[in-house]
């Protein structure tokens, strides 16, 4: 069985058997595809290491792609590895990121995986705190109640994929005849994000090179999270926050 759900925001608590039971019938050649934000690396608190020794205790294998949400300077720190035909960092032994660019065979299926998002609860701005004034200018957005971020404390340019991780992806896709059966993101192609926002989003290069892997590659179904809603647009493109669907 394979699963998939949206944003989780280091929040496990959907996967607790109550409201996940079919998981009664999993085993770790199982798997739950978390579409970015996953969350669970960010703070390295003895909290967190709880939480992400729970999530391995759960039967099935969870395997998550970037969000713009997750800290990267942590998780850049885990060492990069070899699994069912692509890299990846395993979190836990049984918890692990699906890196960027790769195309992974799950239970005969082929995956293409493509994390990383633009951060649009930035409005204004993301701060330095190395500035000479950051907590000033830090207390006096927290008074106006407006969104902002701070480098390396809640935002990271890491959140959009570097060229060398473009230039694997599509190495990858040329090596398979830009055929897969699923693609797995955390944004959505640009097509696909106008009909999400009404043409309210702005286009950026991940989202641009996703419309060229949409143009491009054939697929069955595409999943991805990022925009805090449940729906299916298109007839394929699987868009997912809080609800988990079985896809195969």
């Amino acid at each position: 069985m394979i699963y998939a759900t949206g944003d989780t925001h280091g929040n496990f608590q959907r996967f607790r058997p109550e409201y996940f039971p079919e998981q009664a019938g999993m085993t770790r050649k199982d798997y739950m595809i978390i579409c970015g934000d996953f969350g669970g690396v960010w703070d390295g608190s003895k909290k967190e290491q709880r939480t992400l020794d729970w999530l391995e205790s759960l039967p099935f294998t969870t395997l998550f792609v970037s969000g713009n949400h997750e800290n990267f300077d942590r998780l850049k720190k885990y060492p990069v590895e070899e699994w069912n035909g692509g890299r990846v960092q395993a979190i836990r032994p049984h918890v692990l990121h699906l890196t960027r660019g790769q195309i992974f065979e799950l239970q005969g299926y082929t995956f293409f995986t493509m994390g990383g998002a633009s951060s649009h609860d930035i409005d204004y701005g993301i701060l330095d705190p190395k500035a000479p004034d950051f907590e000033e200018q830090y207390w006096t957005l927290r008074r106006m109640g407006v969104n902002f971020r701070v480098n390396h404390r809640s935002w990271w340019k890491e959140e959009l994929p570097s060229e060398t991780e473009y230039k694997e992806a599509r190495y990858n896709l040329e090596r398979v005849n830009h055929q897969v059966d699923y693609v797995i993101s955390h944004c959505a192609p640009s097509s696909i994000e106008d009909i999400i926002g009404g043409g309210g989003y702005v286009h950026d290069h991940l989202t641009d090179f996703l419309e060229e892997v949409k143009q491009n590659t054939k697929f069955h179904y595409w999943l991805y999270g990022h925009y805090h809603d449940n729906k299916i647009i298109n007839d394929r493109f699987v868009l997912l926050w809080e609800q988990i669907v079985q896809i195969i």
